[in-house]
């Protein structure tokens, strides 16, 4: 009687793995094996059709969605925070000057003049609230409110105390004042300046963004129309037909979705670039020659206040150094003719690309030469000893330089208007442009990996 042969021990903690296979690798061999013959391969190829017209979709409504996102901001939310940091520094120029007319005028300031200084102190209150709200986190938006937050009490009681001593008479007035406007010169307005230029810079950042090309999504889609294209004309050479009207249908979906991405986002990038060069631009130069005429108006008003007590390294009087430096960058060297090309008005008059905006400017400049002119007939009364005649010209009734100043903030007030009004009409269009690209880009995804599946299983069809 014959035995059967031992079966061999299985060795200790093996448990037949060595036998064994996995789930993951029994599916990749089944794969395998279906790919080797025809119906395998083209439930392969509509798979891989039908994920690449998918991720094409969603990278393009990813991209577009972060470009419309970032032209969004740029008009709803950096625009109007570069124009409040504008307005912070406006509001504390305005101030600090009217401030100084109003100590000029003495016992006889105006209610006018006290309600405009206030005012100018809650408008800045007010932006700085603003500001803050719109803030984004800790940076250097932030330092600057905190730093304006705390210095504009301490100038304000510094102003207060120089009224209540100018009021009962007492030349120690002056010296507050001074010293206010110190604190307003060293501290407050660069701080302000700095707030201008952070915000200004956040909002080249969300134009930057929302102008970058969406590389990826054109990558996907060129990939997706190469494969496409591919599998068609595979399709062609097995089995002589010319079209498959599911790749077909695959096909214009994200030919669509292509050319709809390329000039919606052309139309979009010009849009917002127009904003910038038409519009962010000429602001930012109008709004700093609103703030040279402001500073201009305030060392007008302290060069009498002051009367020759502060001066310059070379022995001149500060307050009208100051007061030529900043008309020289408002409308160049001189004080006839036209503006100088380096200048705030020269640079804005070639900014401005209407005769609406360049009429204003011109206005401005015809204002600022008119404003000179009776500036040196004050600066002569003066240097005759004769104070009560230069004050008349500064801040009388007849014909002062107040005056002049008033038109000059008026007609570049009326070019900000204009400008702002440009820069919006330009956004807007720039941000039309993407509107609904991202969800029409997925739906014709969809519709596109549908076409792709359905004329993949028209073929599979012929093999049942």
């Amino acid at each position: 009687m014959e035995t059967a042969p031992p079966v061999p021990a299985t060795p200790a903690g093996d448990d037949g793995a060595a036998t064994r296979r996995t789930a993951w690798a029994d599916g990749l061999d089944e794969l395998r094996a279906a790919a080797t013959t025809e119906p395998g391969r083209l439930r392969v190829i509509g798979a891989v059709l039908a994920l690449l017209v998918l991720v094409f979709g969603a990278v393009t409504a990813w991209q577009v969605s972060d470009r419309a996102a970032a032209a969004d901001d740029v008009v709803e939310r950096s625009q109007p925070l570069s124009a409040n940091a504008a307005g912070v520094y406006r509001s504390l120029a305005d101030a600090d000057t009217t401030a100084a007319g109003g100590f000029l005028a003495g016992g006889e300031e105006s209610a006018a003049t006290r309600d405009r200084y206030a005012q100018d102190l809650a408008t800045a209150a007010e932006l700085l609230v603003k500001a803050s709200q719109g803030t984004r986190g800790p940076g250097r938006a932030a330092v600057q409110i905190a730093r304006l937050n705390r210095g504009l009490p301490q100038y304000a009681g510094l102003v207060e105390t120089a009224r209540t001593n100018n009021r009962q008479g007492l030349p120690l007035g002056g010296a507050y004042l001074r010293y206010a406007n110190d604190r307003m010169r060293t501290d407050l307005l660069p701080a302000a300046r700095a707030l201008y230029d952070a915000e200004n810079d956040r909002l080249a950042a969300d134009q930057a963004a929302a102008k970058s090309w969406p590389w990826y999504a054109l990558a996907a889609g060129a990939l997706a129309l190469a494969a496409l294209a591919w599998a068609q004309r595979r399709h062609y050479r097995r089995t002589n037909r010319v079209f498959n009207r599911g790749l077909l249908a695959a096909t214009a979906a994200s030919v669509t979705v292509l050319l709809w991405l390329v000039a919606g986002h052309a139309v979009a990038r010009a849009g917002v670039s127009d904003s910038s060069d038409r519009g962010a631009r000429s602001l930012r130069v109008l709004n700093e020659a609103r703030i040279d005429s402001l500073r201009s108006r305030g060392d007008e008003n302290l060069t009498l206040v002051a009367r020759g007590a502060v001066l310059t390294g070379d022995q001149k009087d500060f307050y009208e150094a100051a007061f030529r430096s900043g008309m020289t960058d408002l409308a160049g060297p001189g004080t006839h003719g036209p503006a100088s090309p380096g200048s705030r008005l020269g640079t804005a008059l070639a900014l401005a690309d209407d005769e609406t905006g360049r009429r204003a400017v011109r206005d401005a400049l015809a204002h600022v030469r008119q404003w000179q002119a009776r500036h040196a007939e004050a600066r002569a009364a003066d240097d005759k000893g004769d104070y009560d005649q230069a004050l008349a010209k500064v801040v009388g009734d007849d014909r002062p330089t107040r005056a002049s100043f008033d038109r000059v903030d008026a007609a570049l007030h009326r070019a900000l208007v204009h400008e702002q009004h440009d820069f919006r009409s330009a956004a807007d269009i720039g941000r039309a442009a993407l509107g609904g690209l991202a969800t029409g880009a997925v739906t014709l995804a969809l519709l596109g990996a549908v076409g792709a599946v359905l004329g993949i299983g028209r073929r599979l069809s012929e093999y049942r």
